[in-house]
């Protein structure tokens, strides 16, 4: 009798133990996924080409160009900025890119866009590669 008494006293005072802490219950957080998106284009004499994406949460954002070809050592304006809905308003940008050109920012959740354009220097037309890595 004394041992089914020591065993139902114990038995019940690990329940209770366990059953009142003061410990919220949380949910699990999804640990952030990293997105990767290439953009091609050919960029005119004098042109531009922009292309735009979406973050869903705040991190880091790198924006590199890949390729400049035929002409491998191209020098082109790019432009790392937020997509307004109209244009591209400029966060960070560098006018003297080449291949492998790299832009790196922390973003918040939201849209945002890159920006490659001639500013005076390519005289052919030239396709370019970009990727964007991003959360």
């Amino acid at each position: 009798m004394f041992r089914l008494l020591s065993t139902s006293a114990v038995l019940v005072s690990c329940l209770v133990a366990t059953g009142c802490t003061d410990d919220p219950i949380v949910a699990p957080i999804d640990p952030p996924v990293q997105v990767s998106e290439t953009f091609t284009g050919t960029l005119n004499v004098n042109g531009a080409s922009m292309h735009t994406f979406l973050t869903d949460r705040p991190g880091q954002v790198v924006a590199r160009i890949d390729s400049l070809s035929p002409v491998t050592d191209a020098v082109v304006s790019y432009i790392l900025g937020t997509w307004n809905g109209s244009y591209c308003q400029v966060i960070f940008v560098k006018d003297d890119a080449t291949s492998g050109s790299t832009l790196v920012g922390n973003a918040s959740a939201g849209a945002f866009c890159v920006r490659v354009s001639d500013i005076g220097r390519l005289t052919e037309s030239t396709s370019y590669s970009i990727t964007v890595q991003h959360y």
